[in-house]
């Protein structure tokens, strides 16, 4: 009885830890939201694309109007303003509820960590772009998004973990494929996203 009562002890002690050194109040719901999200740009970015332009019957012939690379612009700017607010409101919620903090030192880090490789990645792509490389746009933007994922995962839950090395993998075979930059979006974006969200939402927040 008293050794296991030192080993409860131990067990707690190691979780105040935890919780003390990562930002567990990370919302696996905002996850599956920003993959519905992500799917939603995509099928809207498909139609602006393959829809409202000329293909001439090959994506390499493509001739995009300004008018569509704006409309593209909102798309991806809408997703992305979504799917922040969406994780920073049910996060919140989540802190709350577990009586935690949501800003303090652990998420602190977590966002320091997140966003190095992520903005690094950002103005690398802009580059990329002025110098008209289109075709490794989507890989590097899945490439940087894991890095960051894998680089903030030691900070939060360990599913951040998987889901950066699973965008990792899944850009570097874009590279391959660069003619189908979106629908490996879609894959990272939107359906691995609401994969590991829903895995983390049952595991840590499900009653």
């Amino acid at each position: 009885m008293e050794a296991n009562k030192y080993l409860n002890d131990i067990s707690e002690i190691k979780n105040i830890m935890n919780r003390s050194s990562r930002f567990m109040s990370l919302s696996g719901l905002s996850g599956i939201l920003a993959g519905i999200y992500s799917l939603v740009g995509a099928w809207l970015t498909y139609n602006t694309i393959y829809l409202d332009t000329q293909t001439f019957g090959n994506y390499r012939n493509l001739i995009i109007t300004q008018e569509s690379v704006e409309k593209l612009f909102a798309i991806a700017i809408s997703v992305i303003v979504l799917s922040l607010a969406t994780g920073i409101i049910l996060s919140y919620r989540k802190a709350e509820s577990q009586n935690e903090k949501f800003w303090d030192s652990s998420s602190k880090r977590l966002l320091i960590n997140f966003m190095i490789p992520l903005v690094t990645g950002g103005i690398f792509i802009l580059f990329l772009i002025e110098k008209e490389m289109l075709g490794l746009v989507a890989p590097l933007t899945l490439i940087f998004y894991g890095l960051a994922c894998v680089n903030a995962s030691k900070h939060t839950l360990g599913g951040i973990r998987y889901l950066g090395i699973t965008m990792i993998v899944l850009g570097l075979i874009s590279t391959k494929f660069l003619g189908y930059g979106l629908l490996f979006w879609a894959l990272g974006f939107g359906f691995c996203h609401i994969f590991y969200g829903a895995v983390m939402y049952f595991k840590y927040e499900k009653e």
